[in-house]
């Protein structure tokens, strides 16, 4: 089996999931976080080297106040938690997003982890919180353009390669492979500059579901695509 190298994943369905069970969408994301990290364990066996999750959105902010004080003590939590599955998976963790939104002591519990994992190779995590693709271009494109205007770059210089230095994944390779889970069949502002020729893959189970026999399942169907030209390879 073919193992993509990046393996980028929109953690969908937790509230839906729970709601379903008779419990508040809080307990969806405190089951789809523990199986965040089974999944980076499973990630590491199956030979993945990177893993972007989209974990909180630039507009998640929208959602009932009561929900996002329960994402943001979850947060807290996990970050803290993340130390010892980096270590134990020699893990490095990075946040794309935008963190300045965030109360001091998480922006200070991302950079220790940061810290803490930028040593470690085996498997590259990168988290996306308060993260959205166009504002990622838009903060991006504006260091670009004050390094313009300092003499830093000069118009003629700009290409593609340029413009991903600039963004949140800079030196992070694109990904592969796509996977949403719960049904639904959009980017939501995820990676949009990122995954130009990523191959997508969506699922109706949702995210505290999704294991590792699913993902093998999502692993075998990318197999089956042609990276070369398109479309489904010919038998």
């Amino acid at each position: 089996m073919n193992v993509p190298n990046h393996i980028a994943i929109i953690l969908d369905g937790n509230g839906r999931w729970a709601k379903a069970k008779g419990m508040p969408r809080s307990y969806g994301h405190v089951k789809g976080c523990a199986n965040l990290e089974t999944i980076c364990d499973d990630m590491k066996e199956l030979g993945v080297k990177y893993l972007t999750v989209y974990a909180f959105s630039t507009e998640n902010w929208k959602r009932s106040r009561e929900e996002v004080e329960g994402l943001m003590k979850l947060f807290r939590s996990y970050l803290k938690k993340c130390l010892k599955i980096a270590e134990r998976n020699q893990m490095r963790v990075k946040v794309i997003g935008d963190i300045s939104a965030f109360d001091e002591d998480i922006q200070r519990k991302v950079i220790e982890l940061e810290e803490f994992s930028k040593d470690f190779t085996e498997l590259h995590f990168q988290i996306a919180l308060n993260y959205g693709a166009r504002d990622e271009i838009v903060r991006g494109m504006r260091r670009l353009a004050r390094d313009a205007v300092d003499g830093k770059v000069k118009p003629e210089e700009i290409d593609e390669a340029m413009i991903g230095s600039y963004l949140d994944t800079a030196g992070i390779p694109d990904p592969d492979l796509m996977i949403r889970t719960s049904g639904e069949l959009r980017l939501s502002n995820y990676l949009l500059w990122q995954m130009a020729y990523t191959e997508f893959y969506f699922t109706d189970v949702a995210w505290p579901d999704f294991n590792k026999a699913e993902l093998i399942k999502a692993i075998e169907k990318y197999n089956e695509r042609d990276r070369r030209y398109g479309g489904t390879k010919e038998e």
